[in-house]
Parts: structure tokens; C-alpha cells; sequence
């Protein structure tokens, strides 16, 4: 039995998405130019798979790198969301997609799996954060990592727990999405 056996393939996927949407909510902090959001897009997918193939992975490690090389999931199976109307959304529903997924981690594997889980996370919000400067014009200028995208650096790590060791901050399990499929229960 896979430690993916302990998850339902919608949980699965909320856990195999979560470094992306991690990366998200910081492109969707300050969205770059087409280069910035190439060389974004990169850093979240070259990260996730630098952290999956390193070498001492914890079982929640090897069962996402199998994953990552196996067959893709059919895209009519996966679960749908409500499309974000705007970049405040998209980073709100990231946040919240990632808690989600550190819940599931937290809750349905070891302590060992969620403390590499967390550290992936922060590692792919820091890496798309360093991947394109902000605010310059033709590459000259600007910051690498503009205060919109630290504050949202710092949501992570609050949400996450600041460390590859913390703890989940939201100790209440997902919520199934509202009829607005917003999450909320207003």
C-alpha cells in the first residue's frame, strides 16, 4: 500500500497541486511581463522536481515523484474550481488551496512527510519570488522581490507554520466549496 492510498484522488490532487498554487499566489502578488512569468512558471516546476528527487525523500516525497513521472491524470476527471476573475482571487484561492493541502498532509501522514511537504512549499514560494525582478523596464531596475510578493511570502509562512518544522496554523479541515464555490458558508 502507497501512502497516496491514504488519500481520495480529490485530496490527492489538492496535495500534488499544492507547490504549484504555493507559486501562484506569489506571481499573483506582483504578475510579471510574458519573460518574468516564463522564468516564474520555471522556477515553481524546476523546484518542484529538484525537491521531489533528492536523495533521503520520505514516502510522501516518493509517492508525488511517481507520480510526477507516471501517466497524467485525464483533465475531465480532475476536480473543478470557479475561475478567479482576478489576480486578488487567484492569490486567495493559492493561499487557501495550499492550507488545504498542508491540512491533508498534516492530517493523513507523518510528521516527517509534512515537515518535507512545508519546506517544499516555502522553497517553490521563495524560488518564484527570486526568478524575475519586479518593477524595472527592459530588465534594468526594479527589485527582485517587491513587497507585494514578501507579503505574501510571509502569509505562507504564517499559514504554514514559518519553518519546515512548524505547525499547521488553520486547524480546521477543508471546506467543501459553497454554492458559490467560494468556500465560504455566507
Amino acid at each position: 500500500m502507497s501512502l497516496k492510498d491514504n488519500f481520495t484522488p480529490e485530496e490527492w490532487f489538492k496535495v500534488m497541486t499544492g507547490p504549484g498554487r504555493a507559486g501562484a499566489a506569489v506571481v499573483a502578488a506582483s504578475p510579471s511581463g510574458l519573460t518574468g512569468l516564463l522564468a516564474e512558471a520555471q522556477a515553481i516546476a524546476t523546484s518542484v522536481r529538484e525537491h521531489v528527487s533528492r536523495g533521503g525523500r520520505t514516502p510522501l516525497m516518493e509517492a508525488m515523484a511517481a507520480d510526477l513521472l507516471g501517466t497524467p491524470p485525464d483533465p475531465r476527471t480532475l476536480p473543478q474550481e470557479d475561475r478567479a476573475r482576478n489576480v486578488d482571487e487567484v492569490r486567495a484561492q493559492s493561499l487557501e488551496a495550499v492550507r488545504q493541502a498542508m491540512w491533508l498532509v498534516s492530517s493523513k501522514a507523518s510528521p516527517a512527510d509534512a515537515g518535507a511537504y512545508r519546506a517544499m512549499l516555502l522553497e517553490v514560494a521563495d524560488r518564484t519570488a527570486q526568478a524575475a525582478r519586479e518593477g524595472g523596464f527592459l530588465g534594468f531596475g526594479g527589485e527582485q522581490v517587491n513587497d507585494r510578493e514578501r507579503a505574501v511570502m510571509d502569509e505562507l509562512r504564517a499559514l504554514l507554520g514559518g519553518s519546515s518544522t512548524g505547525s499547521v496554523t488553520h486547524e480546521t479541515p477543508p471546506l467543501p466549496p459553497a454554492p458559490d464555490g467560494s468556500g465560504n458558508s455566507n
